[in-house]
């Protein structure tokens, strides 16, 4: 009687419904993850947080950086050892390998979404394509046909390029502080880096014609995936067939004749191959950087890795490059400290103002007090996600 009581009574019933609550509960919480994976895989806003997400600014800049290093590595064995001295060509090859990757990527269904073209007007998009064949193209001819040193100077020279465009283009300033900090930067990769300052004409008119097209193609990828909700992949993907066709052009005008006649057997077809994989990896991560971060802070992440590259060469390799341009590297280092802290300290002021607002308005008004208090938690976590991006270097 007592087994009876246990499976028809209050107690069993009451029993049955708490099983029922549960698995109700259950399938609500298995029904919103699916709704979440849904949006992050069919949305530009999903994927946009998706991005942020995993690939933050310290991700997104030693990403770039590691990948970096061993793309130079690669390059000198392709230019040297390999003698394959066509810039534009080997430009052409990275971009043709980097639209395969993703044409697979896209079969796959893994590459992210792209927002709504009414969003974004065709235009911004032809525009970064044609300045990104441009910008890449005329950096391998420039690096070519003058000495490393001169080189260097015109790399340095995109820094005020940036700031200069930035406040002309979008009105954007930056504090007097900032710049001086700049200033110490370019000042100690020119001590650094800059040993000979050979050149030829044409080399020279190459640098100078550089600077502008590598300064906006910073400018755009970073605005365009900051503004426009725009992943990087994505961009890349609509990006990369504007900016092969503009390379096609430009290979018989600042590439040598003989391409045909390179032998392409398996050794060097296997070199050019890994540097391009490389290519298609240091772009990508380059974007990264730039939707993480700013325009500015990508530069200065490129001067960081050559002051690195030079200062690890002495440590580890026992080269010496001298005291002076030691002195350099580690005068610019300074400075880059110096600029990050003032980006972490600009980004924690940001997010204590904003916070001050938020609880400013919900004292004022009890239904927001209430509303809020059961979510404080993850509004402090968007309010500190909304800012870091702008904070590391």
């Amino acid at each position: 009687m007592g087994i009876l009581v246990s499976f028809f009574g209050p107690d069993a019933r009451r029993f049955i419904k708490r099983k029922d609550s549960d698995a109700g509960e259950i399938g609500r919480a298995l029904e919103e993850l699916r709704g979440t994976l849904h949006n992050d895989l069919t949305t530009s806003d999903g994927a946009k947080r998706q991005q942020q997400r995993i690939c933050g600014p310290l991700v997104a800049m030693s990403f770039n950086f590691t990948v970096a290093v061993g793309i130079i590595l690669a390059n000198k064995s392709v230019m040297g050892k390999v003698g394959f001295n066509f810039p534009i060509f080997l430009t052409f090859i990275h971009y043709v390998t980097a639209w395969v990757l993703m044409a697979i990527l896209k079969a796959l269904s893994v590459l992210p979404v792209a927002p709504p073209t009414k969003t974004t007007p065709f235009s911004s998009i032809f525009t970064l394509g044609a300045i990104m064949s441009f910008a890449t193209g005329l950096a391998n001819t420039s690096l070519k046909h003058n000495s490393v040193g001169f080189y260097q100077m015109a790399k340095i020279a995109v820094t005020p390029t940036i700031v200069l465009s930035e406040f002309v283009l979008f009105q954007k300033t930056i504090s007097s502080s900032k710049v001086l900090a700049l200033v110490v930067v370019s000042i100690g990769v020119a001590v650094a880096t800059v040993t000979d300052l050979e050149f030829n004409f044409f080399g020279a008119c190459i640098a100078i014609i550089w600077i502008i097209p590598s300064a906006i193609n910073k400018i755009l990828w970073s605005n365009l995936q900051q503004q426009g909700n725009w992943t990087a992949l994505a961009l890349m993907w609509r990006t990369t067939p504007i900016t092969i066709f503009f390379l096609l052009p430009l290979m018989p005008l600042l590439d040598p004749p003989g391409v045909l006649s390179f032998p392409w057997d398996f050794t060097n077809t296997s070199a050019i191959l890994i540097s391009a994989l490389l290519g298609f990896l240091l772009q990508w991560s380059g974007a990264l950087a730039l939707g993480a971060t700013s325009a500015t802070s990508h530069v200065v992440l490129g001067q960081f890795k050559t002051c690195m590259i030079l200062l690890g060469g002495y440590v580890l390799f026992g080269s010496d490059p001298g005291p002076v341009s030691i002195g350099g590297a580690l005068v610019a280092l300074g400075g880059m400290s110096v600029y990050t802290s003032l980006n972490l300290k600009k980004g924690t002021g940001d997010g204590a103002l904003e916070k001050h607002e938020i609880d400013k308005e919900t004292d004022s008004d009890p239904f927001l007090t209430s509303q809020t208090s059961s979510s404080s938690e993850d509004d402090s976590d968007d309010v500190a996600n909304s800012h870091v991006h702008e904070s590391i270097a």
